[in-house]
């Protein structure tokens, strides 16, 4: 079971991480992983270290606007010592609009890896929502996240194992 403060401070990483996604800021956003994280994009894109996420980033950012994320965090667990799974779900609101865009959600799995400087993010799989078959569920979620989004646009979970 992780302790509040793990809790605390990986969720804190994650919303920099969000934040820095929202900013459109390549380096604040790289500078939340470890130097030698994975990360796969919503389009199966690997980025593997602090710097390919950065430079790959920077020109995500520099060619075309970004829609900002929504999320809330389902749970935070301890897989060791030191090491901590963190599970969300997420939605997009393309720049200069006020609703999700529903097709855009998707699930996300964090590692956190603690070390001498604390919290960094050592992988990140974002894996889009499409719930195939099963509207009912797209629609559910869609709807979490809208109240999600009416809330200020981050939610923690309530309960952390």
């Amino acid at each position: 079971m992780t302790n509040i403060t793990e809790s605390h401070e990986i969720a804190t990483r994650y919303r920099e991480l969000l934040e820095a996604w929202n900013a459109r800021d390549a380096k604040a956003f790289a500078g939340c992983f470890s130097e030698t994280a994975l990360v796969v994009g919503y389009d199966g894109s690997q980025m593997s270290g602090r710097g390919e996420v950065e430079s790959t980033l920077a020109k995500i950012f520099s060619d075309h606007p970004t829609a900002s994320y929504v999320a809330k965090i389902r749970s935070i667990q301890r897989l060791g010592p030191d090491v901590v799974m963190l599970h969300a779900v997420v939605g997009m609101v393309a720049p200069g609009q006020s609703d999700l865009i529903p097709e855009r959600n998707a699930i996300q799995i964090i590692t956190g890896q603690r070390d001498a400087s604390g919290w960094r993010l050592a992988s990140l799989q974002n894996t889009p929502a499409a719930f195939h078959g099963r509207p009912d569920l797209a629609d559910q979620l869609t709807e979490e996240l809208r109240a999600v989004l009416r809330g200020g646009g981050r939610e923690v979970a309530a309960s952390v194992d």
